[in-house]
């Protein structure tokens, strides 16, 4: 193996992944760096593993509607460690997957932690390898806060780990991890509890779509508290405790996970040996291109601290060896209108902007769209759940800068609106699609 190289990416994510690919299928000789099992946060203990607990979510709600469609169901139970074993059985595959496609392109995996030695050197286990371009891709790592009995908790990646299904458990968080957890386990048939610190989840999100996730997971049994600044966890003789800044105590259950954001994995770099700036968070800023301050040191995904999001790292690498590597002058990734989806119960699906959003940026010259209604899946039974959804436009021409979908379905119809919006599309655009009836999609361009 060389100790030169054309391109070093620090990271075997999937942003540093696809970047080193990307640049190797043009002629680069890439490396790339990782301590860890290949797929990073995404494969390992991210949105891979969690779309597969969802989808076991989702069979639960499956087998409770049966009956409203004439099954005579009996549910025996539900094996966790059976599923935890097939589930890290998929996960390991895909690892050796991502390591037969290195092989193909003829990308080099250096397994170990890599640390700067100077602006072209890193050192990975006492070896150094020099490269003309570096890109840190690092990703990120969960959050766990500093107050006293904060490690009787676990976090999304304790989650992974978990042998059995836990009785009870509380999520601390707003975001992301907290509520698609909280859904899966609550409808695995955990006692569930979600504690946040002020008035609601998904706090950056449309304020609808925060409204509604909520009252969902009440009207599911999950008990949801607001307000709640932790303050210290203790374990007693029935469980672990969280106790709160206003004198509020939460459990006792069997585990406490924490939801409360993430930190990126910038610390072991030795960045400044490269002269690499980082914020005080630790995050290393990039400009439009994902150049650093140090004109060939790149950066790319969780690690910049902007929409943490895989297909985004994806995205913005494979744009960066376009660049880089392939002669496309001033390709780059534009951080916006980028549409995500969120796998809650039910699901949610957003692009563009919020309302305040919109009315921040162009005032009064917005207008709103909204639809609430309950989805033909519910209409034989009682047990009904509510879609809402919603349409932010502006201009005389009302172009569609906001997308929001709560309910059924929502995760796979955002895709394709998310195309429309980024195309320019405008109310009229939409109210001119012929509606695929019968539908939840259908309503998004029937609105009135």
């Amino acid at each position: 193996m060389t100790d030169k190289f054309d391109l070093l990416v620090i990271g075997g994510g999937s942003g540093g992944l696809a970047h080193a690919q990307r640049a190797a299928e043009y002629g680069a000789n890439a490396a790339v760096v990782e301590y860890g099992p290949l797929g990073g946060t995404c494969v390992n203990v991210g949105c891979v593993p969690k779309k597969i607990m969802w989808y076991s979510a989702h069979q639960a709600h499956q087998l409770h509607h049966a009956p409203d469609y004439g099954f005579d169901v009996v549910v025996k139970g539900h094996d966790w460690g059976a599923l935890k074993s097939r589930r890290d059985a998929y996960i390991k595959r895909l690892n050796g997957i991502y390591a037969n496609n290195l092989d193909k392109r003829g990308v080099a995996h250096i397994q170990g932690g890599a640390r700067f030695v100077d602006a072209h050197t890193v050192d990975v286990a006492g070896r150094r390898y020099r490269a003309e371009r570096i890109a840190i891709a690092t990703g990120g790592k969960p959050i766990v806060p500093d107050i006293a009995g904060a490690e009787l908790g676990i976090t999304s990646d304790g989650f992974f780990e978990l042998e059995e299904r836990p009785e009870r458990v509380l999520l601390v968080g707003s975001g992301y991890v907290s509520v698609e957890l909280a859904g899966v386990l609550n409808a695995l048939g955990s006692e569930t509890q979600v504690v946040v610190r002020k008035e609601g989840v998904l706090r950056s999100f449309d304020k609808m779509l925060s409204t509604e996730l909520m009252e969902a997971m009440r009207n599911s049994g999950i008990r949801l508290d607001t307000g709640v600044i932790p303050e210290t966890v203790a374990q007693t003789g029935d469980g672990i405790v969280l106790h709160a800044a206003d004198g509020r105590s939460f459990g006792p259950v069997d585990t406490l996970i924490w939801a409360v954001g993430r930190s990126p994995n910038t610390e072991m770099l030795e960045a400044a040996s490269a002269g690499v700036h980082m914020d005080d968070k630790g995050f290393i800023p990039t400009d439009e291109y994902q150049q650093t301050n140090v004109d060939h040191i790149f950066a790319l995904g969780d690690v910049t601290g902007r929409d943490a999001l895989t297909p985004v790292a994806i995205a913005a690498g494979r744009r960066l060896a376009d660049r880089l590597y392939g002669g496309m002058d001033g390709r780059h990734l534009e951080y916006h209108l980028i549409p995500t989806v969120i796998f809650s119960h039910p699901t949610i699906g957003t692009v563009g902007m919020t309302e305040d959003e919109a009315h921040a940026r162009f005032g009064d010259d917005v207008k709103v769209y909204t639809s609430a209604f309950i989805g033909m899946y519910y209409a034989l039974g009682q047990d009904k759940q509510r879609s809402t959804m919603k349409l932010i436009t502006t201009g005389a021409e009302e172009r569609v800068i906001g997308c929001h979908v709560i309910g059924e379905g929502a995760d796979e119809m955002m895709q394709g609106f998310a195309v429309a919006m980024r195309m320019g599309a405008t109310k009229a655009d939409f109210d001119d699609t012929v509606a695929i009836h019968p539908t939840s999609a259908e309503e998004l361009v029937t609105m009135r």
